[in-house]
């Protein structure tokens, strides 16, 4: 219970903050995302296409992770995993706040399932991310990306949405670790601390789902 409202109070104040707080936009600022979104990154600072595009790798990772720990509880998480494309940590902190414990996979793995708990799932999700951050640090502008996020609310609240995402990683590793019998967790609980890599070592060297039968009653 203690964790859950902490996640609702984080939630409230990460909105206050992105629309009352935060730099206001800038002008130019749909246009911005419309050329994001287009691949027109032309005359765009590199480390804001790649933070752009990592943000949709986030979201996916995410997915890869609420695909099992979803099927144990009261809620469904895909309405919040599927938000998370468009609202980041602003969809996911409320799934955060509702979702129970959950060690073990009840049932059979659906396709979906089998599908995101895959090796190759990972490993994709993590070439993608790669060549984004190498993107991004061959080509960006640093002392533009600083100005930009000092004077942009856009640039600035995606900015701290990706480093949420980065830290509320590892409160779904416990449950998925023990979903897939994975005992020894001190290295990943150290790997997961790392921003955005940490989560996608994670996804590429994960165990299989353990599968298991409904539990049924007399």
């Amino acid at each position: 219970m203690p964790n859950n409202l902490g996640f609702w109070l984080i939630w409230i104040l990460f909105v206050v903050y992105a629309f009352i707080f935060a730099p206001p936009d800038r002008p130019d600022t749909i246009t911005l995302i419309q050329k994001l979104i287009a691949g027109d990154w032309q005359g765009t600072n590199a480390y804001i296409v790649a933070l752009f595009n990592l943000m949709g790798v986030f979201p996916c990772i995410y997915a890869c992770m609420l695909a099992s720990d979803g099927q144990g509880q009261k809620i469904p998480a895909w309405p919040f995993a599927g938000l998370s494309f468009f609202l980041g940590a602003f969809a996911l902190l409320p799934y955060f706040a509702l979702r129970e414990p959950n060690p073990t996979f009840v049932g059979k793995k659906s396709w979906n399932v089998k599908i995101l708990d895959s090796r190759f799932a990972g490993i994709g999700i993590s070439a993608i991310a790669i060549y984004f951050v190498l993107y991004g640090f061959a080509n960006g502008n640093w002392a533009d990306f600083i100005q930009q996020w000092q004077t942009s609310r856009f640039i600035h609240v995606m900015s701290l949405d990706f480093c949420m995402l980065s830290l509320m990683f590892p409160w779904l590793l416990s449950d998925d670790m023990d979903r897939r019998g994975m005992t020894d967790d001190r290295f990943f609980s150290f790997i997961a601390l790392i921003p955005l890599v940490g989560a996608l070592i994670y996804l590429c060297l994960r165990s299989p789902l353990i599968e298991s039968e409904q539990a049924t009653t007399t």
